[in-house]
This record gives structure tokens, sequence and C-alpha cells, in this order.
């Protein structure tokens, strides 16, 4: 597991417009709230989508920026974003590159057979590319506002 303190693992990810997204480019930039999410358009995740989205103007007062990320590949995260009127960047992590760096994959028994499944969890990382805290596990619900206040103590 990922400790505070450490830097974050660099990650280069296409966007549910295909464009890619390199979390180092927000260096020296902007906080980023990396938020891993286990699939598009089901209720947690729509929950938490949405509840990021609408406080996205108040991150963004904060110098912060939310990407999403899930395993689903960039058409089904342009089809949810557009679904919902989702406003942060979702990015696709369909190779499992940043689920791996970031350990949020684990074992799951699904009928009869283990599945390996995204662990919801939620990673804060300050201008400096630096690990400020690390949430494994975590509720969709309320989620948003619980990182805002994470946020303000940065500032």
């Amino acid at each position: 597991m990922l400790q505070i303190g450490e830097i974050a693992p660099d990650i280069n990810l296409p966007d549910a417009d295909m464009e890619m997204v390199r979390l180092s480019g927000y260096r020296n930039k902007k906080n980023v709230v990396l938020y891993f999410y286990p699939k598009d358009d089901t209720p947690g995740c729509t929950v938490q989508a949405l509840e990021f989205s609408a406080l996205k103007d108040k991150f963004a007062d904060l110098d912060t920026v939310i990407l999403g990320i899930s395993r689903d590949d960039c058409l089904s995260h342009g089809s949810f974003r557009d679904k919902h009127d989702i406003t942060v960047c979702l990015l696709s992590d369909s190779e499992n590159e940043a689920c791996k760096k970031y350990d949020i994959l684990r074992e799951k028994e699904r009928n009869g057979e283990m599945k390996s499944s995204v662990l919801r969890s939620t990673f804060i990382i300050d201008m400096h590319g630096v690990l400020k805290h690390v949430l494994y596990g975590v509720k969709a619900r309320n989620h948003a506002i619980e990182i805002l206040h994470l946020i303000k103590e940065l500032s």
C-alpha cells in the first residue's frame, strides 16, 4: 500500500475523449484528487461522480483538479459522463496500469470464481506530487465533501 509522504506514482491515461492525461503534468500547478471507482453507471459510482462534479468549482477555487479512474474504456466513460452530466475528468485504466501502481485491486469471489475488483480508494496529492492522504476502501456517498475538507486543510 502507498504511504503518506511518498511521491505519487505517475500515470498517463486516456480520458473520455481519448486525450492523454499525465498526472505529473499537474506538478507545481495543481493539487490532485485521484479517486478510483469500480464501474461506470452503477449506483455508488454515479453518486460519487455526481457529488465530485457538484463540488468541482469549490475544488478549483483551492487549485485542485479531480480525476476519476476506473477500468472502463473511454467510450463507456463518455457515455457515463454524458448521461449524468458529469463534469470531472474520467480516466480509463483498461490495462490496470494505475490500479497496480496505486495498489487498489483486490481478489473477490464471484459465482465461485476469484475475480480482481477495484477497491474504491482516493488519493490526495499536493502540488509537489506528494501523497497527503491515502484512503483505501472509502464509501461513495458524502465522500466528495469529506475530501473537500481535507483539501482545505492543505491550504
